[in-house]
């Protein structure tokens, strides 16, 4: 029997990479086998992939040589860096051209990059309708993931534009909130414009259909789950959940100011959203999602299944 093709996957215990591992090993055709890169082996979510039949291996993405070890003999390589885990966009894209480097010192056949706009091209630095940030960013963990843009163009790749997760809701605590009326409200800074959203697993699923088309090679492709405005995602929450849930729009300009770590950065990010809304969405194609993943998931669908994992406070009993 011919031996299978291996893809290899950065960041695998993270959403985006977990959910391409598990979509590996759930294959039917045998054709591939998930190398799972970790930096602890002893995880958890590592030991949950191995149970899966996945290949973990101990690399780091701040370790060139760890990472061209981990890519050797791979045919295919998932690679992703994490902002949120350091807020240091310099450190990012090194990140990145370290991946992009051990990809090609091992030869690796097809490359899947997860990359986002350079929001520089449409709002340059001496622009102030955005404030600039750290002295050389609009969108730090945006135009940092771009910088590796060029790297990967040199490979056998593709480049990938997620969207925002619709697991935000659950994970960054961006779910509705009680008023002081005990209403729920859902705030976005999205006024009346359309966010292409997406669930992270799908996102893997996405990237599985990819890899088995060599076709999409030196192609940039986006992915999104749906197009939505705020006040849609509002109203689809309220039907989960059971109660009304209001759209609060809150301006970038507000937003940022909310002090929470990186509320600049995501204050910029939702205005570049709204302002190039049309270009954002007409480059990440529901249509093109759904021919590399059937089992694509709208915003409904996903709240079908998860609407409870989002935390949201109870009503409080009245006398």
């Amino acid at each position: 029997m011919p031996s299978k093709k291996i893809i290899a996957v950065a960041g695998a215990t993270g959403s985006q990479g977990g959910g391409l591992v598990r979509a590996i090993c759930s294959d039917s055709s045998g054709e591939y086998a998930a190398r799972a890169l970790t930096r602890d082996a002893n995880s958890e979510k590592a030991k949950a992939l191995a149970r899966l039949g996945a290949e973990v291996v101990e690399a780091n993405v701040d370790d060139l040589e760890s990472l061209k070890r981990a890519f050797d003999g791979a045919y295919g390589a998932f690679c992703v860096t994490f902002f949120w885990d350091h807020f240091s966009p310099d450190k990012e894209t090194a990140q990145a051209r370290s991946l992009a480097q051990a990809a090609k010192d091992a030869g690796v056949e097809h490359v899947i990059w997860s990359t986002l706009e350079d929001t520089r091209k449409w709002v340059p630095l001496d622009d102030n309708r955005m404030p600039t940030l750290q002295g050389k960013y609009k969108v730090p963990h945006l135009d940092s993931k771009a910088e590796a843009d060029e790297d990967f163009k040199k490979l056998p790749s593709t480049l990938l534009l997620t969207s925002f997760y619709y697991d935000n809701l659950i994970n960054f605590g961006m779910g509705p909130k009680r008023d002081a009326d005990a209403r729920l409200s859902f705030t976005l800074p999205m006024a009346g414009k359309k966010m292409a959203i997406i669930a992270a697993e799908d996102i893997g699923k996405c990237s599985f259909g990819i890899l088995k088309r060599r076709d999409l090679i030196g192609k940039t492709v986006g992915v999104a789950g749906d197009h939505l405005t705020g006040a849609e995602m509002a109203a689809a929450l309220g039907d989960a959940i059971g109660e009304e849930v209001r759209y609060n729009y809150v301006p970038p300009e507000i937003y940022r100011t909310l002090g929470f770590p990186g509320a600049e950065d995501l204050g910029n990010m939702f205005q570049f959203f709204r302002d190039f809304s049309d270009e954002f969405c007409a480059a990440r194609s529901i249509e093109f999602s759904r021919s590399v993943n059937p089992e694509l998931q709208s915003f409904r669908d996903w709240l079908s299944q998860n609407v409870s994992r989002i935390p949201i406070e109870q009503r409080q009993a009245t006398a």
